[in-house]
């Protein structure tokens, strides 16, 4: 059986604290930001922590 590829968009999106938490982040923040709060705007600038239902589909997209 040939090796599974892990899914490059989601290795360009996700990435792993050291204590093993997934992190990625936020949209909005391109254009359009005259409109936004300037604390939506902070808020936007840090990544989140990805919610655990999602996170074991994920993890079998890296390979991990």
């Amino acid at each position: 059986m040939p090796k599974i590829k892990s899914h490059s968009g989601t290795k360009k999106r996700v990435r792993f604290t050291k204590t093993g938490k997934m992190l990625r982040g936020n949209a909005g923040k391109n254009h359009f930001q005259m409109k936004q709060t300037k604390r939506g705007k902070r808020a936007k600038a840090t990544d989140s922590q990805i919610v655990k239902g999602i996170k074991k589909s994920l993890k079998r997209a890296l390979g991990a």
